[in-house]
């Protein structure tokens, strides 16, 4: 860990990009220029003032940290700012530039740079002490500056004795103010790994085997309380998630290489939370959920969604996975510190395979992966908790849809811009319902915000129902975020996902009194308008059609909304809004179709005639029907020339493919025209029947149970004639 003459060696040969990146961000570095969070080019000056959050023009006070209210806007500015240049992660690329070029212009720079930062923050002064996981981040900077720079001219005798005095001073520090009881989460995490490096890479340090054997605890004991079972971090942000992620990975890689015991159940809770990253990761983008905290372990550069699949890499070889290896694709920068020159020939070694294509659910954090293989596609529905306690990163986002398409983002979540500002308003409006793609009642949030960091009156989400079947994927789920109102409302949301296809989107708004109704739709960055009249939007090589049953009476919108990418930068994306205002129940379909070329192919959504008991849907295109039906109780229904108990029915014909499938959920028969098709002593959790080149596979939760008579052919015949039996009408 941290050999640089090999490292630099192998970037120079291996990875020019990455030595040029690093060579051009260190002349801004020395420049005084700095890329911070998602503000780029910030100019601090010929005098870096390291209490000033320059993009507000907010300076913190020079008092004792602990007077300091560094959460108060009007006082310090966004103390994250200020935070992310006194975290000195750009010393290490100075290092990292001195390394690579020997221009002595680099370690002087870094020489220059601490020593005023010594001089300017004396012990415990400034807010540049108020946060154990900020001095544990400068901590870790400071270490690896050490490392790169120890057999070189530029680290003196002096300066190591202040550099080794300036780390024990961090370190006693956090281990005073570990953050057991404010923020006992990714902060005492970071902590305990600052601690668990300084103990062990620097062992004549006082008090050093303490912060080593208390740190590696601390690490310990998080890895059991901060990762759900089913490897998704608990405080429900994917940021978070491999933000711990790193923590976990760089404190393993040390313990190994030092002789440290590594429990199994601890290497087991980094490889689900590797797998769990894997699996969002699979269309080659991890959606993003919750809070975007901004900082990174490492490269804070990296701090843009795309970059979310780095710990990936490092988990390929220290884990021999070569499904992390696919869905990472390439070696980072990151796992060449780490690892040196082993660690490359173990990458290249090692052989990628394509993970699971199955769809999953991480049913503890509430999860659900649509996945489609064939088309590059993965859609998240969120039904999971809002977070741990006051859920302090968590956004009001329950039964949100996010949509990945090769990379590309076709639905997505818009990001979380900042903490503190100026109002709260920015903060409020990026963690709020509305920011999210799921259903908003009256204007309110699924739950009320207390503060930045906390909220009340949790929702409570339910995966009603989970269906992985052979060709398609059906999600229910509902929450009472607003059951809170005078007058309660009840969301409900249907997703049918027919695989490599379309998803079916069935929103229900039910309870009492009169609402306004509000669903929203946030397109991916780069989708625009590519019709006038049809809600089609495409950037070049995707694109996201959103089909409408006609007739549906509520208001519709597409303008440009915020969005954030990173945190501090707000930009603009396409935003699709449907509302309505009434008596409940009330309700939506949208059919979400990805990568179609033109608005013909687009097809047309028709609701059909129905009743209270069920509501039927009916999708046509060129060759190609496809009906839905929805029951949301257990009884007998009949509709369209179907009959059935099931609480989901589909049935579609493709004449081109001469493919056809019927589905039954929840439910024990179906008849057409009188012929019962399925039928089951007791419901089935679901049945299908798939139809090709004249054979007909029957697939079902209970197979033995279910019985298929007849064939699909026949139930194409006897639903043609009747078709002229069917009245349609729209709502």
């Amino acid at each position: 860990m941290i050999s640089p003459p090999h490292s630099t060696a192998i970037l120079i040969r291996r990875v020019p990009g990455a030595v040029s990146g690093i060579l051009a961000n260190a002349e801004r570095i020395c420049a005084h220029r700095f890329d911070l969070l998602g503000y780029e080019d910030l100019d601090y000056g010929p005098e870096i003032d390291w209490h000033l959050d320059l993009v507000h023009g907010k300076r913190g006070p020079r008092r004792p940290w602990f007077q300091i209210s560094y959460l108060d806007f009007e006082e310090v500015g966004d103390a994250k700012i200020t935070w992310e240049l006194n975290r000195h992660q750009h010393l290490v690329t100075l290092a990292k530039a001195y390394r690579l070029s020997g221009d002595d212009r680099f370690a002087s720079e870094i020489v220059s740079q601490w020593k005023h930062w010594q001089s300017q923050n004396p012990y415990p002064v400034g807010m540049n002490w108020a946060s154990s996981l900020e001095v544990a981040f400068r901590s870790l900077s400071w270490i690896w500056t050490y490392f790169l720079l120890e057999d070189t001219p530029a680290m003196t005798p002096e300066l190591q004795r202040e550099w080794l005095r300036g780390l024990g001073l961090s370190g006693r520090h956090i281990d005073t103010y570990l953050s057991i009881y404010f923020s006992p989460n990714t902060h005492l995490l970071g902590e305990a790994v600052a601690l668990f490096f300084l103990g062990t890479l620097f062992p004549d340090l006082p008090h050093a085997a303490r912060w080593k054997q208390r740190g590696w605890q601390v690490i310990l004991e998080a890895a059991r309380k901060q990762v759900r079972a089913d490897g998704f971090y608990f405080e429900q942000s994917t940021y978070y998630h491999v933000y711990a992620l790193d923590f976990f990975l760089h404190a393993r890689i040390l313990a190994a290489l030092n002789g440290v015991a590594i429990p199994a159940d601890f290497d087991d809770v980094v490889i689900k939370m590797l797998d769990a990253l894997c699996l969002l990761g699979r269309a080659g983008l991890a959606p993003t959920l919750g809070d975007d905290d901004g900082g990174r372990v490492f490269d804070p550069r990296r701090n843009w969604a795309q970059h979310l699949l780095d710990p990936l890499s490092t988990g390929a070889v220290l884990f021999w996975r070569g499904d992390f290896k696919f869905v990472a694709a390439v070696p980072r920068e990151e796992r060449l510190w780490l690892f040196g020159a082993s660690g490359l020939a173990e990458f290249e070694k090692l052989q990628a395979s394509q993970p699971s294509d199955r769809s999953i659910a991480l049913k503890q954090s509430g999860l659900y992966l649509m996945a489609d293989a064939e088309t590059g596609q993965q859609a998240l529905i969120d039904a999971g908790p809002q977070g741990p306690g006051t859920a302090g990163h968590g956004h009001a986002d329950a039964l949100s849809i996010t949509l990945v398409s090769n990379g590309r983002s076709l639905l997505m979540d818009p990001g979380t811009l900042e903490y503190v500002g100026e109002s709260h308003k920015d903060r409020a409006f990026f963690r709020g319902t509305a920011a999210h793609n799921t259903m908003r009642v009256d204007g309110l949030d699924q739950a009320d915000g207390a503060a930045p960091f906390a909220w009340t009156s949790l929702p409570l989400v339910r995966a009603e129902n989970w269906i992985i079947g052979e060709k398609f994927n059906l999600f229910v789920g509902s929450h009472n975020g607003y059951e809170r109102l005078a007058a309660p409302v009840t969301h409900r949301r249907w997703v049918f996902h027919r695989k490599s296809q379309f998803w079916l989107v069935r929103d229900v708004a039910s309870g009492e009194g009169e609402h306004a109704i509000e669903l929203t739709w946030h397109l991916g960055a780069n989708l625009v308008p590519a019709s006038a009249r049809d809600y089609l939007f495409g950037d070049g090589q995707e694109s996201l059609g959103l089909v409408l049953a006609e007739s549906h009476g509520w208001s519709q919108s597409a303008d440009r909304g915020p969005w954030s990418p990173a945190y501090g930068r707000q930009e603009r994306a396409t935003v699709v809004t449907f509302g309505t205002v009434g008596a409940l129940p009330a309700e939506f379909v949208t059919l979400l179709l990805p990568n179609v070329s033109f608005p013909l192919d687009m097809g047309r959504l028709e609701r059909l005639a129905s009743d209270a008991s069920v509501r039927g849907y009916r999708y046509t295109r060129p060759g190609e029907e496809h009906w839905f039906f929805f029951a949301d109780a257990p009884k007998a229904w009949s509709l369209g020339g179907w009959s059935s108990d099931a609480q989901f029915l589909y049935w579609s014909l493709d004449r081109r493919r001469e493919q056809r499938l019927l589905v039954l959920c929840s439910g024990s028969y179906a008849e057409v025209a009188g012929l019962r098709v399925l039928a089951s002593p007791n419901s089935v959790e679901y049945a299908e029947v798939v139809g090709a080149a004249g054979k007909n596979e029957l697939f079902s939760s209970d197979p033995e149970r279910v019985q298929f008579n007849g064939s699909l052919d026949r139930v194409e015949a006897e639903l043609s004639s009747s078709e002229n039996d069917h009245k349609r009408i729209g709502v």
